[in-house]
């Protein structure tokens, strides 16, 4: 079935208009440009270097396999780092106001092992329209046997989800990196990408390529250069992955699988009508977490501040803290809902609940 969904035009107009002018005065007050600053750099280089360094010295320096297999673990810690802080603004055009800048930030998804272009079609061409949209989000439809939406069929097995989750959310990584040819075939199939055949040939070309680096360096090279044998390289590769895929996976479900954002699903013809404009269904269907926690949000590059990159998605993350104070005073002055929860394991928590909800529950 093909999900047709429309949202309201001419209403909550007065909300935006004030809300985008507040955050325009923001800027001209503070004299800040509303992409990276000093600080995102040198966050970009952290990030970068928790995961290049600690592979340099898996080549270079001789070491006992677990002192290799806590290094594996950095990396991974790198690989989400790089994934929330850097590739994120970049192919959300937040990074900065310079088109190749962005593109060459974003492109790290491709160093990462997965695919940038894929990933702008479902986060930013999907997600960030069709938030919390049953046939339209991808991140909210069920996959292998997960159940994230009302929506979705409920089958016996997913009472269990709670229990069994963490272990798909630990291979989110893999499911990127082996699934991405899969993933580009069946979005032309479906029309999703709009390019010409040529330029369509292209990127297949550059992802495959891309795909076969990728390999070589993390797993050839390794095992070539180094003493490891190859399980150890492969071991260390997992232990990476899992790292890093359990990682991004709690960090976005906290902000829309949690209690408080609402789920939207089609009628019996495949539509959906939503009584709001796009900017008010952000809002219904997004959380912040976490919002006073700063070590948390330098590392997972303000992604605790959903709402405010929901919003504001060209926006570099490094401003969302300051925003986020300008988003809940506007959402209370116009009676509009503004998700929040105060620390991570009440995110957490949330989301361990609505888990069970949808294991058990249809509606």
């Amino acid at each position: 079935m093909t999900t047709s969904v429309s949202f309201k035009q001419n209403k909550d107009l007065e909300f935006k208009k004030v809300l985008k002018n507040r955050v325009n005065d923001y800027f001209s007050q503070t004299g800040l440009s509303k992409h990276y600053n000093a600080a995102m750099i040198v966050k970009t280089i952290v990030m970068l270097s928790l995961y290049i360094l600690p592979f340099i010295l898996i080549l270079t320096v001789a070491m006992p396999f677990w002192i290799v297999m806590i290094i594996y673990f950095i990396m991974g810690v790198g690989i989400a780092g790089v994934g929330m802080s850097v590739m994120h603004d970049g192919n959300h055009f937040g990074y900065s106001g310079n088109h190749r800048i962005n593109r060459l930030m974003g492109l790290t998804m491709n160093l990462l092992g997965a695919d940038a272009y894929n990933w702008k079609i479902k986060h930013n061409k999907l997600h960030h329209v069709f938030t919390n949209i049953y046939g339209k989000d991808e991140d909210i439809n069920s996959r292998v046997i997960l159940r994230f939406a009302y929506g979705a069929p409920l089958k016996k097995y997913h009472r269990y989800q709670h229990l069994y989750a963490w272990f798909f959310y630990a291979m989110m990584t893999f499911s990127m990196i082996f699934g991405d040819i899969t993933k580009r075939m069946n979005y032309r199939k479906k029309g999703i990408t709009n390019i010409s055949p040529s330029a369509y040939r292209r990127s297949m070309a550059w992802l495959i390529v891309s795909k076969i680096l990728y390999f070589g360096v993390f797993i050839a090279v390794p095992i070539l250069l180094t003493q490891l044998l190859w399980w150890q390289v492969l071991v260390g590769f997992v232990i990476m992955n899992l790292t890093a895929g359990t990682i991004l996976s709690l960090i976005f479900q906290m902000s829309h699988v949690v209690e408080g954002p609402e789920q939207m699903k089609p009628d019996e013809k495949g539509n959906i009508e939503i009584d709001d404009t796009l900017i008010v269904h952000q809002l219904k269907t997004t959380s912040d977490f976490s919002r006073d926690n700063k070590i948390l949000s330098w590392y997972v590059g303000g992604l605790n501040f959903q709402i405010e990159h929901h919003l504001f998605p060209k926006v570099c993350h490094v401003h969302y803290p300051a925003i986020s104070k300008i988003v809940e005073k506007t959402t209370a002055e116009f009676g509009l809902p503004f998700h929040e929860f105060d620390g991570f394991w009440d995110a957490f928590t949330s989301h361990y609940r609505i888990l069970k909800r949808l294991g058990v529950q249809k509606t």
